[in-house]
């Protein structure tokens, strides 16, 4: 049997600021002179180790996307939306071509629902001594109803989701991934998202896997967790995905 579980150190964990839920809390990521164990920057993006490492076994790194602390993914312009996808999945990458991991996380979290608790916007990086992703990944959580496909890149909403309800998949056909498409699905769906989806959905996560040299994205708007889903483990679908579908399509893809 696979390893299943990574162990949470509690004691640092209650030492991480959060600035999600308390907003007067001071930003650890907006005094860049006062960050320690830089690995890696391209101008405002910034690479660097976790200075919280909760989970044993692993090493975690933060990847601070922007000097503005209030801006989000869905506001970037296109250069710095495409260069932070560009340097963040290089280092995702070259971690796991390391080979000093069984697997290699790359997620965002993005709300208060999201599990997240820095607002300021960044992105994780996390090497996994023993435990191996690869072991849950079920290609059928990457099918769905397709939105937009091109530059051999496919977004499209989920008819069997991972955890329920509407999950959205940005999926490389083809091994040139195209970082640059993808980069532009997963904004465009996050701006979905936020401002377009539904008036309470405030919070989602962006996750990120590669499969077969090809690199996957699913974006997840974060609600309370179905209770169905936390006590069975059975995920729900939701009964409007057509309706989903239509609306992103009409409003982002349809000049």
């Amino acid at each position: 049997m696979p390893n299943k579980y990574l162990e949470f150190n509690i004691s640092i964990g209650q030492q991480k600021p959060e600035s999600i839920v308390n907003t007067g809390t001071k930003c650890p990521f907006c005094d860049r002179s006062a960050l320690t164990n830089v690995i890696a920057q391209d101008g405002d993006i910034i690479l660097i180790k976790n200075k919280y490492p909760v989970l044993k076994d692993t090493f975690q790194t933060v990847l601070i996307e922007t000097t503005e602390c209030k801006s989000e993914l869905s506001e970037y312009n296109k250069d710095h939306l495409h260069r932070l996808f560009k340097f963040a999945i290089h280092h995702w990458l070259e971690m796991q071509t390391s080979k000093e991991y069984q697997s290699v996380l790359f997620f965002k979290n993005h709300g208060p629902l999201s599990g997240g608790t820095i607002r300021h916007p960044h992105m994780q990086i996390v090497g996994l001594k023993y435990v191996d992703y690869h072991e849950y990944f079920d290609n059928s959580h990457f099918n769905g109803l397709i939105i937009d496909a091109r530059n051999g890149v496919e977004l499209n909403l989920s008819t069997k989701p991972r955890v329920g309800f509407s999950e959205f998949n940005v999926v490389m056909l083809e091994t040139n991934n195209n970082i640059e498409q993808l980069a532009d699905y997963v904004q465009t769906t996050v701006h979905f998202l936020l401002n377009n989806f539904n008036k309470k959905c405030k919070s989602y996560n962006l996750f990120f896997y590669f499969i077969d040299d090809l690199i996957r994205a699913k974006i997840i708007p974060r609600f309370p967790t179905s209770p169905i889903y936390m006590g069975y483990g059975i995920p729900q679908i939701s009964d409007q995905l057509i309706i989903t579908a239509n609306k992103i399509k009409s409003l982002y893809f349809s000049k």
